[in-house]
């Protein structure tokens, strides 16, 4: 099942693309369904225009689409990847997704059983 982040932020490609090292996997692009003659047909997409939306997920991978798992046109852990992301694209989780995630993770690790940002606090004391 597709796994969605409690947050993602749409950029035009043009813009992503001014980082020095982006490279397009043109294969990850979803498969476009149209309509035509009564019959939905699929399209493959090969290419990439500068007005198409992709998305910017929290661990900085970049998507066509807003599942976080599935779709990656780009991924990289480089530092001038993340310092572009902070610096031009000024992307940032805000507070009300990270403490979101933080919670889930904490869930996650506790067996599955519900944490706080007060537990986690707590622990780290």
């Amino acid at each position: 099942m597709a796994k969605m982040a409690q947050y993602c932020k749409a950029y035009y490609v043009k813009d992503l693309r001014k980082f020095a090292g982006w490279r397009e996997r043109l294969e990850e692009l979803r498969i476009e369904k149209e309509w035509r003659d009564g019959k939905e047909h699929e399209i493959v997409r090969t290419a990439l225009a500068d007005d198409d939306v992709l998305y910017l997920q929290p661990g900085l991978q970049v998507t066509d689409g807003i599942f976080e798992d599935e779709h990656v046109v780009f991924r990289t852990d480089s530092a001038e990847w993340e310092a572009f992301c902070k610096e031009v694209l000024k992307f940032e989780v805000p507070d009300y997704a990270r403490a979101v995630t933080t919670d889930v993770k904490a869930a996650a690790s506790n067996g599955g059983s519900t944490a706080t940002t007060d537990d986690l606090q707590g622990a780290n004391a």
